[in-house]
């Protein structure tokens, strides 16, 4: 049977929620090829029936590993999925209903976490404002606003709605296979992060929009591919490269810099007020991250 949709998973790590996925594919409603893309995981990923494991020797991250995946895909789109990620019985189906109403845009489906709280999934190209904002802690109190979300990208309006937003969160995304080879699939300098940013910029320039969906849902268990002692600065890591490669590096670096310094006062503030913070202590692990060191 032809299949005219290609699931990729990638994976590293604990292969458990892979494979409780994979149980999920398998009772589509709409027939779907699957390959897994194994990250040179500490534990080999292992042959499952029916399903397609593209082993990889080194570990690439999150871009490569997919394009290892997209190598053998077929059909019109990839269907790009976390391994952390819960989907219903008819969720290929509903994509692929949903890519004829929306024809050759990137496309993700409304996520939501265990606790049903909904992911702002679609987003603005990062420009400096939003990152220094988002770097701020003192914003951070106004977490749950709409102005904040505004203020650090976050696109309202797909926010429980379908809209057309400048891109979408990775966590799953259907991309036409066509315009995905056609301007060389995810850039495999970035590791972590802010890849599918880059990704989709390239596609926007060939005429391919990005859409958040406002259904079908699916469950985004979280962090299945970050640890989190390393998430934030593989978060850093990935803004930063992207701005060295649109040209805004400088500045962003720059912003980032003046926002620790007030990040500083306010530490020193909290401090003085009998918080448990280390002021001095932040200030360099945020600047040795805006610095890109290691």
């Amino acid at each position: 049977m032809t299949h005219d949709v290609t699931v990729v998973v990638p994976h590293h790590g604990d292969p458990a929620p892979t494979l409780a996925l994979l149980e999920q594919l398998r009772g589509q409603t709409h027939p779907v090829r699957v390959v897994v893309a194994d990250d040179a995981s500490p534990t080999p990923f292992p042959d499952v029936d029916g399903v397609e494991v593209v082993r990889r020797t080194t570990n690439g991250g999150f871009g490569a590993n997919v394009n290892s995946g997209a190598a053998v895909a077929s059909g019109e789109a990839i269907l790009v999925l976390n391994s952390d990620l819960a989907v219903g019985q008819t969720f290929v189906a509903d994509m692929v209903a949903a890519a004829r109403r929306r024809p050759r845009c990137v496309l993700s489906p409304r996520v939501v976490d265990e606790a049903g709280h909904e992911a702002w999934t679609g987003r603005a190209f990062p420009r400096v404002r939003h990152q220094v904002a988002a770097w701020l802690t003192p914003l951070a109190r106004w977490r749950g606003t709409t102005a904040w979300h505004r203020a650090v990208g976050h696109d309202v309006r797909a926010h429980g709605a379908e809209a057309e937003v400048d891109w979408v969160v990775g966590a799953a995304m259907w991309i036409p296979l066509a315009d995905f080879r056609a301007v060389g699939g995810f850039d495999e300098r970035f590791f972590m992060n802010s890849e599918e940013i880059d990704l989709q910029r390239r596609l926007r320039e060939r005429g391919v929009r990005s859409v958040a969906l406002g259904t079908p849902v699916v469950v985004h268990a979280g962090g299945g591919s970050s640890p989190s002692a390393s998430r934030r600065r593989w978060l850093v890591d990935g803004e930063l490269r992207y701005a060295d490669k649109w040209g805004t590096k400088r500045r962003l670096q720059a912003g980032l810099a003046v926002a620790t310094g007030v990040n500083l006062l306010v530490n020193a503030g909290r401090r003085a007020a009998g918080r448990d913070v280390r002021p001095l202590e932040v200030a360099r692990t945020e600047l040795s991250m805006i610095r890109g060191e290691r």
